[in-house]
């Protein structure tokens, strides 16, 4: 995983830890609510991929 990468994966937890202390706030809209959901979602799940196509080079170069 390059360093552009990294920092991609950081940023991208960064922003859904920041999307959840958002929805922890009682005054917020359930509209809000649902797209700072599904804003987080999607935060966590270009992370994950970030993750697999790292694991993909580990294991390619452990062979």
């Amino acid at each position: 995983m390059s360093t552009e990468e990294n920092i991609h994966f950081e940023d991208k937890i960064k922003e859904a830890k920041e999307l959840l202390e958002k929805l922890s706030n009682p005054e917020i809209t359930l509209e809000n609510s649902v797209k700072l959901y599904k804003d987080g979602l999607k935060q966590l799940d270009d992370a994950q991929k970030l993750l697999d196509e790292a694991k993909l080079v580990f294991t390619q170069l452990n062979k």
